[in-house]
């Protein structure tokens, strides 16, 4: 079964302990997963997600790199895609 990402949501928070926005993501039409985290790299430019946790336990997490990567090339690109029309919209060149 191939996976296929239909639906993105992003949405915003005051960044806190790096974590700058939360991602739903609706998969094969038949399931939605949220409280994906959108984390600003320490160590370098870039961005990475996080799924949620409590405690020691994961509350949900992909089994194999295949779907990770999916997960994580639709999150960030349109993390990125939504980035840019507040840049825009905004105008940030005078900063």
């Amino acid at each position: 079964m191939k996976i296929q990402i239909s639906e993105v949501k992003i949405d915003f928070i005051n960044p806190c302990e790096g974590i700058v926005a939360f991602a739903s993501i609706v998969i094969n039409d038949a399931i939605c997963l949220s409280s994906i985290a959108i984390h600003k790299k320490l160590s370098s430019e870039g961005y990475r997600i996080t799924y949620p946790s409590k405690g020691k336990f994961s509350i949900y997490h992909p089994i194999n790199r295949e779907v990770g990567s999916a997960i994580e090339t639709a999150v960030l690109e349109k993390f990125q895609e939504v980035m840019s029309k507040v840049y825009e919209k905004n105008d940030y060149t005078h900063i």
